[in-house]
């Protein structure tokens, strides 16, 4: 895939995760008519291609994999696209513990400028 039709997938695969994670009626309906919906969002595939939709997999996503598994869909005919879950986010509170270890301390003198806060 060239540069300029990278960009323009990685964009629009963008677009498709970020309505799938955020609207129920978007990943319904992807998973209803995958060709159109892909179309809408400038993945367009030609009206005879297969296009397998995954809804999630054990494994990190991977960018790369994805935009080489795109792209052999132009020479097979087979276009897979893997829309995983919504990554869940980690909210529970830091404690007083984390908090110290993060701050690591109140020295900020640097050494490296000609500030006064070092003298």
């Amino acid at each position: 895939m060239d540069p300029r039709a990278k960009a323009t997938f990685i964009s629009a695969y963008t677009r498709v995760l970020s309505q799938a994670w955020s609207s129920d009626e978007f990943t319904e309906r992807l998973a209803r008519e995958p060709r159109v919906v892909l179309g809408e969002n400038g993945l367009d595939t030609p009206a005879d291609a297969e296009v397998e939709i995954i809804r999630s997999r054990d494994a990190d996503p991977d960018l790369e994999a994805q935009i080489t598994l795109w792209g052999n869909g132009f020479s097979s005919g087979r276009y897979v696209l893997y829309v995983p879950d919504m990554p869940q986010i980690d909210t529970r509170e830091l404690s007083e513990e984390d908090l110290d270890a993060v701050a690591g301390g109140a020295d900020t003198c640097c050494c490296c400028c000609p500030c006064s806060s070092c003298s």
